[in-house]
């Protein structure tokens, strides 16, 4: 049985790829390997979105390439972003991987790495016809059992100036109701208690389908034809949130009050230079519609500092919005110039060294926002995911409130009480820190 090691970079969105390709791989005879130096081919699925993701894939490469220096009857397969943006010189630039295969090939990647092995040989290149996911196609989790990432649709229809999605990805591709409730009858069957919703734009998924075909009428069919306790929205576009989302998440508690709105920015003149459909005054009386229906909704959003044309007042803005908002998870991001994007061409570009004061004066006004917001959850007694033991120390517990998604915000710490991994259990909070919490089981 010849065996593979797969390394994944980049969102959770890529992730679910990488899980295709060992659900393939798999099903087609292959075996996972955890030890690179023993397996039979080496495969990276890369990201590209900006260049220090683009950095981090060509290291990840050269890393794999000295393995396969050790070890000549090797393969090196490169896969995802990364291809599809610099498709037409990466061959001729590293010479030492053998194979490339664009963001669309995920789902028979066993088909081309046996042109590897074949006598005829390949195209080093393969860039496939665009494509979407569907539930027949196998799967494998790299996450725990418990939870999952799951997702909604590829590509994206908003042209936001700064971004290369669209040109990496495609379109807006949407998969249908009944497929993804299929995907997520069998995520439950294994075991799963959180399943996480993702896409480029979660409010876009349906827009290419038909008038009935949205976010809500999915989390309706979701509420009805399983009974995952824990449902998370990730990824909406600030516009996109309507009433009847809001209304359904307030009827049904299975939809974790907690929601992912990168606004990118607050200033309305750079939000109207990155091709954002909202103002100022829009997310003000967003965030209040949104308590409005959910008073205990826990907010996540992120920001990009330093775009091109920003000055001192547009920073003012978020820290104010901040202080007036109160946000419970904040992610700030200085502006990357991508090549090949309309915001590449815009004057004013903003010296790296600001961009990256910015962004830490944001952070910092938000540390202690965070740590005061965390303070109210002392004393009360919250419902916590068990992920296992804590990374810190095996003499405590480590899981998440419902206002808290995986690999992105902060934990608790549990240090009373016995429970399993994917247990949901009721724990007292007893201490707040910046970021995490800590209490004992109930």
């Amino acid at each position: 049985m010849r065996s593979f090691h797969l390394v994944s970079l980049g969102c959770a969105k890529n992730l679910v790829d990488s899980e295709l390709i060992i659900g393939n791989l798999t099903q087609e005879g292959w075996q996972f390997q955890e030890d690179p130096e023993a397996a039979d081919l080496l495969m990276l699925n890369t990201c590209g979105f900006i260049q220090p993701a683009v950095e981090e894939a060509i290291e990840e490469i050269l890393e794999l390439a000295k393995i396969k220096e050790n070890h000549p009857e090797q393969k090196l397969v490169v896969v995802g972003c990364l291809v599809q943006r610099y498709k037409d010189s990466l061959a001729a630039e590293l010479t030492e991987v053998d194979l490339f295969v664009g963001t669309e090939g995920c789902h028979d990647m066993a088909r081309r790495v046996e042109s590897l092995y074949s006598a005829e040989g390949t195209d080093s290149v393969q860039i496939p016809e665009r494509f979407i996911m569907d539930s027949t196609m196998p799967r494998v989790l790299t996450t725990p059992f418990y939870r999952a990432w799951f997702k909604l649709t590829e590509g994206c229809d908003n042209r936001c100036s700064y971004c290369m999605i669209p040109s990496i990805r495609g379109d807006l591709r949407s998969r249908p109701v009944d497929d993804l409730v299929l995907e997520a009858q069998r995520l439950e069957a294994g075991g799963l208690r959180e399943l996480s919703l993702i896409a480029q734009d979660l409010t876009a998924y349906g827009d290419d389908l038909d008038a009935n075909t949205h976010l809500s009428e999915l989390l309706g069919r979701l509420l009805e034809e399983t009974e995952i306790p824990w449902i998370r929205l990730l990824y909406l576009y600030p516009t996109g949130i309507d009433d009847r989302l809001l209304k359904l998440m307030a009827a049904n508690s299975r939809i974790v009050p907690y929601l992912d709105i990168p606004f990118q920015h607050v200033s309305t003149r750079v939000l109207h230079a990155m091709n954002r459909r909202y103002s100022t005054e829009d997310l003000y009386a967003l965030i209040r519609k949104i308590r409005s229906y959910i008073p205990e909704v826990a907010l996540r959003t992120t920001f990009l500092v330093g775009f091109p044309g920003e000055d001192e007042r547009d920073v003012d803005q978020i820290i104010t919005f901040l202080e007036d908002m109160q946000l419970d998870h904040v992610g700030v991001f200085t502006y990357a110039n991508e090549e090949g994007s309309v915001s590449e061409k815009y004057a004013d570009q903003v010296p790296e060294e600001i961009k990256i004061a910015r962004r830490d004066r944001v952070l910092e006004v938000q540390s202690r926002i965070s740590s005061e917001i965390q303070q109210k959850y002392v004393g009360r007694e919250e419902l916590v995911l068990v992920e296992g033991l804590s990374k810190e120390t095996d003499l405590l517990l480590e899981g998440r409130t419902q206002y808290q998604a995986p690999d992105v915000d902060g934990c608790v710490y549990i240090n009373e009480g016995t429970a399993s991994p994917g247990d949901i259990v009721k724990v007292r909070i007893s201490e707040s820190q910046v970021y995490d919490l800590v209490g004992g089981i109930v």
